[in-house]
């Protein structure tokens, strides 16, 4: 019913930034909270950031002050800019549904925070 595909993701520095990009299929989307997951080498995914339908944000400690999570609901797109990026944010990115996931996930996005 849904289909997501994450995009933006790369090799990085330590201090540098990126922005994620979420493509949401269907009209659903701009009905609904989503949110930014990652998940690290050996680690269960987590949750980083999520936004409403309205515009309201939340975000777990370790990113807070970094990213800033976006969305464009006339696009059915979703965003993430990651600033002063560190090391520990080595992870697959995916985007789903923050109240209610999707079955399916996107293939995620990597990025790598390396020097």
């Amino acid at each position: 019913q849904v289909q997501l595909v994450e995009s933006g993701g790369g090799l990085v520095q330590p201090g540098g930034s990126l922005t994620l990009s979420c493509a949401a299929s269907g009209s659903i989307f701009a009905r609904i909270t989503m949110a930014w997951y990652r998940q690290a080498p050996g680690k269960q995914r987590e949750s980083v950031a999520t936004i409403t339908s309205g515009g309201h944000t939340n975000y777990a400690d370790s990113v807070k002050g970094r990213f800033t999570i976006s969305r464009d609901n006339a696009k059915n797109m979703l965003y993430l800019q990651m600033n002063s990026l560190k090391p520990e944010d080595t992870a697959v990115y995916y985007c789903n549904g923050g109240d209610w996931v999707f079955g399916s996930w996107g293939q995620g996005t990597q990025v790598t925070v390396s020097s």
